[in-house]
């Protein structure tokens, strides 16, 4: 038995993809803000931890503590879902040849996005009398 070629119908007429390079300058700037990522996600949890004195407040006044205490435990997470998200999507896009430096970035600013959401949390427990 002899396998011969596909007749010509069946070929593609497309031509092969080419292999995508890599940018040497786009892996190193990803690879540097990568090892910079954890040290931000460190301190967004410790300043998370701070907001736990906004209870000082609720002295002589009723506050919302399962508000106040969503929005700690919210400061304190968030910046490590945060950085394992940006890190995989990171080295996802880096495998691929893609440009990457963009997504710690990205990153960067989410982790102090939902930072400010959590303490505003918290601050709305205080408030809430």
């Amino acid at each position: 038995m002899t396998f011969s070629m596909p007749p010509e119908s069946f070929r593609t007429l497309r031509p092969e993809p080419t292999a995508r390079r890599a940018r040497g300058w786009d892996v190193a700037l990803t690879i540097v803000l990568l090892v910079l990522l954890p040290l931000l996600a460190l301190a967004a949890s410790y300043a998370g931890v701070l907001l736990v004195y906004a209870a000082d407040a609720c002295g002589s006044v009723t506050c919302d503590t399962g508000l106040m205490n969503i929005g700690f435990w919210t400061a304190v997470v968030s910046p490590w879902v945060v950085l394992i998200i940006g890190v995989v999507i990171s080295i996802v896009r880096l495998v691929r040849h893609r440009l990457a430096f963009w997504v710690p970035l990205v990153t960067v600013v989410t982790i102090a996005a939902v930072w400010f959401v959590a303490a505003a949390l918290v601050g709305a427990g205080v408030s809430a009398s």
